[in-house]
């Protein structure tokens, strides 16, 4: 239900985003979402010289009313079916980990105890360089779409949020960004190995996020 959930999304943003040209194009000013969703036809015919301009946007916005609503149809559902998940809950905890990212790692994981060991869980979240190297020397890299690409999802999503309200994960962020020469992408990805070996030992255990355990 969640990558339903993120397939409507990806359909709800580019509707927005054809809404957006449209308009732009036709009245030379931009239109954010929620002012979006608050045209009427009425205003479109004021705004939009031809009728097939208006009719175009229009059908666009039936649209993303009805993406909107299924939206919240599955979102309530999976929150209905993981609210007393002790895992889920404890996810929660991690400042940078909101609902839906919670509920992706918890359904995407799904039982903790087939990773025998953190670096296994970080490696199937794809938080893992696959180089291969010989004598101390890069040969090359394995397959890097092995592992989940909702995991590794996630897990890049929850680093960008840590970055914005975690102390310790912006700290360790701006380390791994001096190390790397400016390398934005690869200091993200830091932060994101953390994250996913701090969740795996929070499903496991069952305890709150601890961030001096985690960025120390």
């Amino acid at each position: 239900m969640l990558r339903k959930r993120a397939h409507l999304v990806r359909q709800h943003t580019a509707n927005v985003l054809s809404v957006q040209n449209i308009m732009a194009r036709n009245t030379g000013g931009r239109f954010s979402v929620k002012r979006i969703q608050e045209l009427t036809k009425q205003e479109l015919t004021t705004l939009l010289t031809e009728e097939t301009q208006v009719l175009a946007v229009t059908s666009s916005l039936v649209v993303l009313d009805c993406l909107q609503q299924q939206i919240k149809t599955l979102e309530k559902t999976v929150h209905k079916r993981l609210q007393h998940t002790p895992s889920y809950e404890q996810l929660l905890t991690v400042q940078g980990i909101g609902t839906i990212l919670a509920q992706t790692i918890t359904l995407e994981t799904g039982a903790i105890s087939r990773f025998p060991t953190v670096g296994n869980y970080a490696s199937y979240c794809r938080c893992v360089d696959s180089n291969k190297i010989s004598n101390g020397k890069r040969k090359g890299t394995g397959n890097v779409k092995n592992g989940n690409p909702y995991l590794a999802w996630a897990s890049m999503e929850a680093a960008q949020f840590a970055m914005r309200f975690q102390p310790a994960a912006q700290r360790f962020y701006q380390r791994k960004l001096a190390k790397s020469r400016n390398n934005t992408v690869l200091a993200r990805k830091a932060v994101a190995h953390k994250l996913s070996r701090a969740c795996y030992y929070i499903m496991r255990d069952l305890v709150p996020f601890e961030a001096a355990k985690a960025f120390g």
